[in-house]
Formats: C-alpha cells, structure tokens, sequence
C-alpha cells in the first residue's frame, strides 16, 4: 500500500453524489410516510380486517364452518381479521409508492418492494443527479479508453 511524505496512508475516495443527501427533505418524508401510515390503516386496512371478521362470523353462525370445540369462533374471526389487516396494508403500497414519486424521492424511501436498495444495503444503485463537472468527465472517460 502507498503512503505520502508524512507516513500516513490516504482514505480511499467515496464517489458521492453533490445532491445526494438523504435527509434535504425529511420533514416532508415524515408527512407522507405518516399519511401513508394513518390512511392505509383507516381506508384499507381496518375495513377489511372487520369485514373479514365480519364474513367469517357469519359464516360460523349459518353452519357453513364449525366453530372449535375448544375455543368457539374466536381463533377463525382471529385469522381472519389478521389477514384482513395484512392484505389491507399490503393494497395501500401502491398508493404510498405514488406518493412518494410525487415529493421527487423516486421510488420510495428506500426500502420495501420498490426500493433500488437491496435486502443487505445499497446494491449498485447511485444517484441519479449528475453534476455538470461529472457529464464532462463521462464523456471524456470512453474517449481515453479507446486511444490506448
């Protein structure tokens, strides 16, 4: 490894981008992601979970399914506002993916199915601003590979 005149090794160079900081817009990403939050759970998520429980609970109650021996209706009407609930959070992604394209942060905060990160951190994604200085240096940089 080479060292410089004072003994002292150099930090290797990180490629950041100029407009890359994360946090220039975290009061608005805390407004939609609470947005996002209170209305996938009041639009979707509680209707379905008690619809679900709803539908389950009459199903019991006409004989179409028995209610256990041990417990009655109550681990059915259980699962079926759980699932309910998960595939009423789950519908809402969209919505929220939308949202959050619309505030300019792409395609989301950086994680969930829309995420260009992947599930160990960054994966090659790199930011999507380019400096007038950085296109230059991109031009010239195939140029310099082909003469030699």
């Amino acid at each position: 490894m080479s060292s410089d005149a004072s003994g002292t090794i150099p930090a290797p160079k990180t490629e950041e981008c100029p407009m890359g900081d994360r946090h220039v817009h975290r009061d608005d990403l805390k407004k939609v992601w609470k947005e996002c939050q209170d209305e996938s759970f009041w639009y979707r998520a509680l209707p379905l979970s008690l619809g679900s429980m709803a539908v389950t609970g009459g199903l019991i109650y006409n004989g179409v399914w028995k209610a256990s021996k041990r417990f009655g209706p109550f681990p059915k009407l259980a699962v079926a506002g759980i699932l309910g609930f998960a595939v009423g959070k789950a519908s809402y992604g969209p919505t929220c993916r939308g949202k959050f394209q619309k505030l300019g942060l792409g395609d989301g905060p950086g994680f969930g199915p829309w995420s260009a990160r992947g599930p160990f951190g960054r994966s090659g994604h790199r930011c999507p601003h380019v400096c007038e200085e950085c296109k230059k240096k991109a031009q010239a940089a195939p140029v310099e590979e082909t003469k030699s």
